[in-house]
């Protein structure tokens, strides 16, 4: 009987787990300072919260932030964010092929910051997952890197259009001076009245930066990080 090679084997639930927590976490720190750029851009214009600093560009506010506040401030709340990534991401994107296959097998046999999460995991999951299977199946590229990489730059993209209007009102009611809004739907109401359409993908540009680098760093991690953990069992396998 010929034995199985380390990619007939399928990557354990606890390799795909403890491979997504690392991804996260590697990606979140690389882009962690677009993120705050992101918001910075998103509630500027606030008139009674804004300060006197003007920030241009996703590059500018960078600059400008690590000018005046220290380049310190580019990570603030840095350690908040990677133990959401082990707690969180490790689970939703480690358990994804897991609950996907349980589904599958099936078929055959509140908040704005919930609302944004729901759209965010849904689309990006599901479009890079997509993406991959329909770049491998039409043989269009194989199951490597360049195919993770624009699966992922893909998924970053289809998301940040959904999520982006989400996103801003969230982050415009969260900053918000108290009285300033009534509800998140009388914040959403004033941006569309008083800013136009416009104002829910303010912030688009470093938002896509942020979540398209994230994907592409995390989802090439996790792909490569499963594929050298896997080897490496099946290379404990055949020593023993």
């Amino acid at each position: 009987m010929v034995g199985h090679t380390e990619s007939d084997v399928p990557p354990t639930m606890a390799v795909k787990i403890f491979s997504a927590g690392v991804a996260a976490c590697v990606a979140d720190i690389i882009t962690f300072p677009l993120d705050t750029a992101k918001v910075r851009l998103q509630i500027q214009g606030e008139c009674l919260i804004s300060s006197a600093i003007r920030y241009k560009g996703v590059l500018g506010t960078i600059i400008t932030l690590a000018k005046t506040e220290g380049p310190v401030k580019l990570y603030s709340g840095l350690p908040a964010g990677l133990q959401r990534q082990i707690s969180f991401a490790s689970l939703r994107i480690g358990l994804y092929d897991t609950v996907q296959e349980f589904f599958t097998t099936g078929k055959e046999g509140t908040t704005p910051n919930l609302t944004r999460n729901v759209i965010i995991n849904c689309t990006e999951l599901v479009t890079y997952d997509l993406m991959k299977e329909a770049l491998v199946k039409n043989k269009l590229l194989a199951d490597d890197v360049p195919c993770h990489f624009v699966s992922a730059v893909v998924a970053g993209f289809c998301t940040t259009v959904l999520s982006s209007p989400v996103d801003v009102v969230k982050t415009r009611f969260v900053n918000s001076s108290p009285g300033q809004y009534t509800s998140v739907p009388n914040c959403a109401m004033m941006m569309l009245t008083r800013e136009g359409p416009s104002a829910f993908f303010k912030g688009f540009v470093p938002s896509f930066l942020r979540l398209g680098s994230w994907n592409i760093i995390m989802f090439v991690c996790f792909e490569q990080l499963k594929q050298e953990l896997m080897k490496s069992r099946h290379t404990m396998d055949c020593a023993t």
